[in-house]
């Protein structure tokens, strides 16, 4: 718990995270994943590829993307 915030603070989401990782720490995330465009999230590859790497493959902006999902995280109370 962050002393100022009492907020819960985790890493948040970066874009050389692998895709598996985010899902599996994050799971507020899956449905804005799909939504963005990443619908292959449970798919093998997203064991070994970086958020940005599976972002740029769709043609998703991997900032804009980052930024989103950190925004859903504030959204459910947790942040850096």
């Amino acid at each position: 718990i962050c002393c100022l915030t009492k907020r819960k603070c985790i890493d948040m989401i970066t874009k050389d995270m692998l895709i598996a990782d985010i899902v599996d720490k994050y799971p507020q995330v899956v449905q804005p994943l799909m939504l963005s465009g990443m619908g292959c999230i449970g798919c093998a590859i997203s064991h070994a590829e970086s958020l940005e790497e599976g972002a740029m493959a769709h043609g998703i902006d991997p900032d804009d993307l980052v930024s989103g999902l950190n925004d859903v995280l504030k959204a459910n109370g947790i942040e850096d």
